[in-house]
């Protein structure tokens, strides 16, 4: 198995393929079950269990849909794989990322200096023009995750859920869109646009994600609810760190890890304590992060020259943005490898748990004290 802290991997024994056919997106080198083996069927529901098949297997497996995980590891003697890694997807990345800094850093800036100073247009003309092009990269992966969600026999749709539900990144990336194109319209439609408004859109968006995702981490915190669906997490179900919606939507569309991914980030967190307190700390770390950089974005914004403050309220964010994802993976990998490292620790405390609970349960329900 290759290090934790670059890659998460599963080997022949964590998938096996629907009868002789399954084809877990993403995994080949799957192996059959047989009559007699003991395992379990994770149906990718956080609010399903384990289900043994024992020697039932083969009758249970011919039911399972095409992006069906089957566990096999029912002593859990390590974390259950995510199946995932950054690391073949590092020029995709990097190609993304240098497409998104060009279309929503570079050429807005670009354009407001070269339009304004270097022509006689007017300023309306000046920030229509530079507002109009902004977002071109960002529209285009908006509607191709829309496909990919919404296409029959889709391989990364959410557990659960009807093809229309999309997932919850999806939602939360419309309506941070129909905000900011709010804020660029009422920015450009006055014959002197306010160019310390038409700064403001990513520090927005930050605000919108980092408020949201501090919310949800209160309410779990509080025991609440879900109140609608998110993503895999159905409607009722308790709360999970509001990082995990994101992470697994973002994974399981835009990073291809498949409805797979999304099966498998649920059986991790269920399964490991640590796993579950690292995402509540990076949810913090975000959450927090992207409010105060959005405070302070903004209150540059407003008490500093108008053209310095343009540059600024394009670059920071991302900026900020790019620091913040570096102490991140650095954070998990290293997270990653105590997880593994103090697993049989872990593992006893999950079993310990997950028994007094039951025998509090068996009480209740004989009605002994």
């Amino acid at each position: 198995m290759t290090s934790p802290a670059t890659t998460e991997t599963v080997d022949h024994a964590d998938a096996v393929p629907h009868a002789s056919t399954l084809q877990v997106p993403g995994q080949d080198d799957t192996v059959p079950l047989h009559h007699g083996t003991t395992s379990a069927i994770h149906s990718g529901n956080p609010s399903t269990s384990h289900t043994p098949a024992g020697s039932r297997a083969p009758s249970v497996r011919n039911h399972l849909p095409n992006n069906q995980i089957v566990y096999t590891d029912l002593d859990f003697t390590r974390p259950p794989g995510l199946n995932y890694s950054l690391r073949p997807r590092k020029k995709a990345i990097a190609i993304f990322w240098t497409l998104i800094l060009l279309d929503c850093v570079a050429m807005p800036i670009a354009l407001y200096f070269g339009l304004w100073y270097g022509t006689s247009l007017s300023p309306n003309a000046v920030f229509s023009i530079s507002t109009g092009a902004l977002g071109t990269v960002s529209i285009v992966e908006y509607f191709l995750r829309f496909y990919r969600l919404w296409k029959k026999g889709s391989t990364c749709r959410v557990i659960g859920a009807q093809r229309f539900y999309l997932d919850w990144f999806h939602w939360n990336l419309s309506v941070a869109w129909f905000f900011v194109m709010i804020e660029l319209i009422a920015g450009t439609v006055p014959a002197h646009p306010p160019i310390r408004l038409l700064a403001m859109p990513v520090s927005t968006m930050c605000f919108a994600i980092g408020t949201e995702m501090l919310i949800i981490d209160i309410a779990r915190f509080f025991g609440m609810r879900a109140p609608c669906r998110i993503s895999s997490l159905p409607m009722g179900a308790p709360l999970r760190p509001g990082i995990y919606a994101y992470i697994e939507d973002v994974c399981a569309v835009d990073g291809s890890g498949g409805t797979e991914f999304r099966q498998r980030l649920n059986l991790r967190y269920q399964a490991s304590h640590m796993f579950r307190q690292m995402l509540h700390r990076l949810t913090l770390f975000w959450a927090l992060g992207a409010i105060l950089i959005s405070a302070a974005t903004t209150a540059i914004i407003f008490t500093i020259n108008h053209d310095v403050a343009y540059v600024l309220g394009w670059t920071i964010p991302f900026a900020w943005a790019g620091i913040w994802a570096l102490i991140t993976t650095k954070w998990v990998q290293v997270s990653l490898r105590h997880e593994y490292a103090s697993w049989e620790e872990v593992k006893c405390e999950c079993f310990h748990v997950i028994s007094t609970g039951f025998q509090n349960l068996t009480n209740l329900l004989t009605g002994k004290p």
